[in-house]
Order: C-alpha cells, then sequence, then structure tokens
C-alpha cells in the first residue's frame, strides 16, 4: 500500500528490538564509531591512523592518552594500568553474559543487538573468528587484553566502553574527563549534563523544597553538587513515577552528613524499585558528585518518566498506529522506542515524506523535525489548545545548524524545546534526540482512538502491581533485554536465564538457542528455551507443578508469575543466607522480626506474613525502628481503628523509610495494606539482612 516506505519501516522495527536510536544507519553517528573500534581490534594502529577513518561520536575525541608503559612483555605507546585493566576485567564481565570466561558469538551479537547495531549471525561469527587468537570460536579474557594492548592506544579501550555503556543507560562520549577516587578516568558527556540541568530547573522550578540549589548553571558542574544531598534525586523519582517516595520521609532541614546518607539511601533504593539498575552506585558516589555515575542515574530516572504513557493500556490512542493485518497483541509487544518511531513515522507519513529508521543520522538535517511539528501542532479544534501554525520557512536553510536551530525555535511554540541543541540535532545525539520526541510526543500526541476499527478492546489490560514489581526488580538487576512487556519479553527464557545466573542455579548456556533466530523455526527454539527454564526450575527445587514450557512461550500469566515469584523469593533469601549462613525459611524470619520486636521493648508482633494485623504497617514500622532507633516518627503514624486511607497513609511511610534505613525495597504501600503474603514477605526479608548490618 505505501510501497518502500511501508517496508522500510517493516524491516527497520523488526530489526530495531534492542533498539536504541542512532545506531542505525551505516556511515553515521555511533555506528561508524563501531566501524572504527572493528577496524583497530583488526588492524593495530595509532592515533593518527584511527582519526583518519572516523572520529568518535562524528566528533574529536576527548579522551585522554595513557602514558607509556610495556605490559607483559609487550611494547606499547600507551599505559595501561592496574586499575584500567581492572576495568577491562569488569568490560569483560559484563559482555559474558553466561560467565564462562569468554565472549562467544551469541554474547557479541547481544552486546551489538544491544545498543541498535544488529549483525546477522553469521557476520557475528565472522567477527569471532577474526578477534580470536587460539581458534577456539570464542574470545577469553587475555585475548581481549592482548587485543587492547596491542592496539598502543587507550582509544579503543573506551570506544569499547562507550558501547558498553550505552547498553548499560550510561553514556561516555565526550567533554571533560573527571578523575575517579580510583584513579580511573572517566568522561561524561557535556551535551546531557546541558540538557538534564535545564529539565530539572523547569521541572521542579517552583518547588520549594529545591530553591536552595536552583537554578543551576547548565555550563557549569553545578548539577553534580546540586544532587549531592539527595532531595533533587528524590524529587525527580517522584516526577517519573509519583508517590514512589513519602516526601515526609525526606531530610529536608538541618542536614547533616548522615541525614543527607538517608536522603540518598532513600533515592537509590527506591530508583532501584522503579526498575532503574543501580548497580556500583552508592551513596557516597553521589555525594561526592561523579558525573558519569549521577548522569547514568538521572538518566534512567528522566526516561522512566518520558516512556510512562509511551504504552498502549495507558494510551489507547496508540492503537491509531495499527497497520493492516496487526493486531494490539503486536502493537503491545513494541518497546516504547519502536512506538515513537512509528509514531514519528505514521506523521511522517500523513505528511507525504519518507520515514526515518532512527533519532540519530536520519534527523540531523532537521527536515523530519519540522514536518513532524507541523503535523502535530494544535489545528485549533480543541477549546484547551489554541491554533499554532509552524513556521516552515527554516526549511530552507542551506546550513544544517542554522536549519536545526530554526526548527528548535518552532518547538519552542509548543513549550518542546527541552533537551536538544542545535549541535545535538545535527551531530545526531541519539539519547537526547529519543527525549526530545518522546516530550514531543507526551505534549502533542496529535492521534485519535479508532472507534471504528475491528479492534479486541478486551485484551488490553493494565499491568498489574504484581507484575509491574516483578518487571522492575529484573531491569534494577540489569538483566538484558530490558523487560519493557513482561509475558512477551520472557517468551524466548533468556532474560529468565540471566534471573537463575543472579540466584546461583547453573545454566548450561551450550544448551541455550540464542538470537538471533532461524526464519524457519523460530518459535521452536524458544520453546525449547522454555522448556529448559521449566527443568532448571525443578533441578531448584522450585515448586513447577502444572508449569511447563508452553505456558512461558505463550505468556500465560498465572504460571508465569508463578516460576518468575520463585526466582525473586530466592534471589532475596540468598541475600540472607549469604549474610548469616545457612537456610532462611519463613519460619526463620518471622521468629527473627518478633524476637527483634520484642528486644526492642516493641508492642507488635506477627504471627505469619499473612497476619491480617500486618494491614496497618505498624509492625514495619515499629521493626524499622528496632533496628534503626529514633528514626520513626511516631507523630506522623496513625494508631487505633483505621480506615484504608489511613492504612495507605502508614504503608506509604513504612516503605519509604525502609528504603531511606538501607533495605531495598520492592513492594509497593498497597501491598502491605492489602497483606500480599509474597511481598509482604520480601519487605521483612530486606529489613531482616539490613537488621543484620550488611545491607
Amino acid at each position: 500500500m505505501f510501497g518502500k516506505g511501508k517496508e522500510l519501516r517493516k524491516e527497520t522495527e523488526k530489526n530495531s528490538r534492542y533498539y536504541q536510536p542512532g545506531w542505525g544507519s551505516a556511515g553515521t553517528g555511533p555506528d561508524l564509531e563501531y566501524q572504527v573500534l572493528l577496524q583497530a581490534f583488526l588492524t593495530p594502529t595509532d592515533d593518527r591512523n584511527l582519526r583518519k577513518r572516523g572520529k568518535l561520536v562524528g566528533k574529536e575525541s576527548h579522551l585522554s592518552d595513557w602514558p607509556s608503559r610495556s605490559i607483559a612483555g609487550t611494547k606499547m605507546s600507551g599505559r595501561i594500568t592496574a586499575e584500567e585493566i581492572e576495568e577491562m576485567r569488569a568490560i569483560f564481565a559484563d559482555v559474558d553474559l553466561d560467565k564462562d570466561g569468554h565472549i562467544c558469538d551469541y554474547e557479541l551479537h547481544e552486546l551489538l543487538k544491544s545498543v541498535g547495531h544488529t549483525k546477522p549471525g553469521y557476520m557475528v561469527r565472522d567477527i569471532i573468528q577474526k578477534l580470536d587468537r587460539d581458534n577456539d570460536n570464542k574470545i577469553s579474557f587475555q585475548e581481549f587484553l592482548s587485543i587492547v594492548q596491542e592496539l598502543r592506544s587507550s582509544e579503543i579501550a573506551k570506544t569499547f566502553r562507550t558501547v558498553l555503556n550505552r547498553k548499560e543507560g550510561i553514556l561516555a562520549i565526550g567533554g571533560t574527563s573527571q578523575l575517579s577516587s580510583e584513579g580511573t578516568q572517566h568522561s561524561f558527556s557535556e551535551e546531557e549534563r546541558f540538557a538534564f540541568v535545564n529539565w530539572i530547573n523547569t521541572a521542579l522550578e517552583k518547588d520549594p523544597d529545591c530553591q536552595h540549589v536552583l537554578p543551576m548553571d547548565p555550563n557549569t558542574d553545578s548539577l553534580f553538587k546540586a544532587v549531592g544531598d539527595g532531595i533533587v534525586l528524590c524529587k525527580m523519582i517522584n516526577l517519573s513515577v509519583p508517590d514512589t517516595i513519602d516526601e515526609r520521609t525526606i531530610n529536608k532541614k538541618n542536614k547533616t552528613t548522615f541525614t543527607i546518607q538517608e536522603n540518598l539511601n532513600l533515592a537509590l533504593n527506591s530508583a532501584s524499585a522503579i526498575g532503574c539498575h543501580v548497580v556500583n552506585i552508592d551513596a557516597s558516589d553521589l555525594m561526592e558528585g561523579k558525573p558519569h555515575l549521577v548522569l547514568g542515574l538521572l538518566w534512567q530516572i528522566i526516561k522512566i518518566g518520558l516512556f510512562a504513557d509511551i504504552e498502549l493500556s495507558r494510551n489507547e490512542a496508540l492503537a491509531a498506529l495499527l497497520r493492516e493485518g496487526e493486531t494490539l497483541a503486536d502493537l503491545m509487544k513494541l518497546s516504547p522506542e519502536e512506538l515513537l518511531l512509528r509514531w514519528a513515522n505514521f506523521h511522517l507519513e500523513n505528511a507525504g515524506c519518507q520515514p526515518i529508521r532512527n533519532f540519530s543520522g536520519d534527523i540531523k538535517d532537521s527536515k523530519a523535525y519540522f514536518h513532524l511539528l507541523n503535523q502535530i501542532s494544535p489545528k485549533g479544534t480543541e477549546e484547551d489548545q489554541p491554533r499554532i501554525d509552524i513556521n516552515m520557512s527554516g526549511l530552507s536553510e542551506s546550513d544544517d545548524r542554522n536549519r536545526a536551530e530554526a526548527m528548535l525555535v518552532q518547538a519552542d511554540r509548543l513549550g518542546c524545546r527541552q533537551f536538544v541543541t542545535p549541535a545535538d540535532v545535527v551531530s545526531g545525539n541519539p539519547k537526547l534526540n529519543l527525549a526530545f520526541v518522546a516530550n514531543l510526543f507526551n505534549k502533542y500526541p496529535a492521534l485519535t482512538k479508532p472507534e471504528n476499527e475491528d479492534v479486541d478492546w478486551q485484551m488490553l489490560e493494565e499491568e498489574t502491581r504484581e507484575e509491574r514489581t516483578f518487571r522492575n526488580w529484573m531491569n534494577s538487576l540489569g538483566v538484558n533485554p530490558h523487560v519493557n512487556h513482561l509475558y512477551s519479553d520472557l517468551q524466548d527464557s533468556i532474560v529468565i536465564f540471566q534471573l537463575y545466573d543472579k540466584i546461583k542455579v547453573p545454566v548450561d548456556w551450550n544448551k541455550v538457542n540464542k538470537p538471533p533466530y532461524p526464519k524457519l523455526g523460530t518459535n521452536m527454539k524458544k520453546l525449547e528455551n522454555c522448556n529448559y527454564a521449566v527443568d532448571l526450575g525443578k533441578s531448584a527445587n522450585f515448586s513447577i507443578v502444572g508449569i511447563g514450557g508452553h505456558d512461558l512461550n505463550t505468556g500465560v500469566p498465572t504460571l508465569t508469575l508463578g516460576l518468575v515469584w520463585q526466582l525473586m523469593r530466592r534471589y532475596t533469601l540468598n541475600v540472607l543466607e549469604e549474610l548469616g549462613g545457612g537456610d532462611k525459611s519463613d519460619g526463620i524470619i518471622v521468629n527473627w522480626v518478633n524476637k527483634t520486636l520484642a528486644e526492642a521493648g516493641k508492642s507488635t508482633k506477627i504471627s505469619s506474613f499473612k497476619d491480617k494485623e500486618i494491614s496497618t504497617s505498624l509492625a514495619v514500622l515499629e521493626l524499622i525502628d528496632a533496628i534503626q532507633p529514633n528514626s520513626i516518627n511516631y507523630d506522623l503514624v496513625k494508631t487505633g481503628a483505621l480506615s484504608e486511607d489511613e492504612k495507605l497513609e502508614n504503608a506509604k511511610y513504612a516503605i519509604s523509610m525502609a528504603r531511606k534505613i538501607g533495605a531495598r525495597v520492592y513492594a509497593l504501600p498497597e501491598d502491605l495494606v492489602e497483606v500480599n503474603q509474597k511481598m509482604v514477605m520480601t519487605v521483612f526479608a530486606c529489613l531482616m539482612g539490613r537488621g543484620m548490618k550488611r545491607i
């Protein structure tokens, strides 16, 4: 119907399951960076020749050269210190998904796929063969390190870290390098700092609790100091996911080192609870304002907020993006990034324009943006939105930067200039352009819910609290791919295998079918994975009765949740076992809770995790006060015969206080009020871990 344009969109979305905008077009943006990386791996070269082949991320690299030294008998023009070798080891470990000490074709494929540079299986295997020194069809750490050593420059090693950081959600591609306390250099994006500062300044402009640090100067490092007391971070988390943090628990006055650390604990544990990957970040890092960690955390928080409504069950008008032959189920499988790309192309198609494949190389000339703005601008048909006519004269600008500025002037008329500068558009900064487009969508989606279409609306169900909690838990552990939709994203069990690894159930990755799957027999390969996932559950002594591989593959909710719950439960109990040794059954946790309460002179106790008295949250609050004396402000606690609203107020206070004293609690206040046995257990188990003073 739409000719080549339609086929191009289908191909783009088909290959963007792990889509990160900007890593699509050959020869542009970060894709060029990876070509430089591969060429340098394959042919040792010096910095001069490296820059002849291409500039990192379309601009001169700002990464410092390492001093000269010789390692392991290899003469080098760039020195690799012990700290840098450890960083290389961390890079390697992050890519080595099955932790067998080697990078295989599947793991390299996943790395490339996660940054949007999908390669066919044969090309990935070819890359492995060219880097493999001992012909075992995989790359060992020594092979990896020797390749880095031979390059005689840290440029490529750090480029590899850049690629990895895109997967982790932390970009480190330019600007100023900062020397961490460990002596390792980390670079950060000045463009991100500029964008995030302006976004925060606007978002928190009228918040009285932030006036001591706002407005921040986007051209200085004031952001890294401003987040140091935790208040801005807590506020941004609540903007992204309202009511995550009970503001009564934020220390806003008379701040000391201790109360600041409490705020940062609250922010970090709450960020984890909404699905941020915060491993290897602690309160001291934020207190010191380490740029790469601050920006990485802020991006995750901001992105969660930007993507909140780019989901079909929360925005039914997205059904307007359905294509011929598609069902809601097909649309529901798309990630927020994929939906944004389809949304932009929907409007570009209506404007008679060619589709785009990414939010980097394809938008550098600003022409697609001009037409998108023109399509979504208010037409005066709604009472609360006066007509805004987009001035398209900027399209005639011959200079890309001037054209980008003219486009942003029009975006500003819609109140949507945030996140990008003309330079960010022209350079095709994928992260900031993604944020720019997401903000456009949130303010002016310009979509109408189909009324006369043959759409089965009954299948559209909003994500339950339990599903959201499990999904956030998985994402906080850094699983790859990111889980956007619990059932469809688990249908090949790749994420489940990673969770088994986390709970120390051995996974034989040689038995796992890894993407890319063959065109014929794709579902069979996924089903074999799911059958193996069920077998692993049996070996772990999970209760697997009635759960089959087919149930995981087709996303049967109750049975999938049954397995996922047992994974989360084992993960929680493993933490306790590592702290205190020996098994930690429900009975042991209950006994510890009651013993701790009694020893602190508290009056509450629980009989089990189903005890209806838990609905008041008094037992949780008193346990927190027993673990950290005088932490609970009892003036805020409701007692006596409580209404449902009063119970919820207590629960909100209890969950936030648990996180504030250092317990990584994923449960929601409603879980306490309703006495959700599973989530209640995790709350007390996490508090037990905190009570043992080691987590």
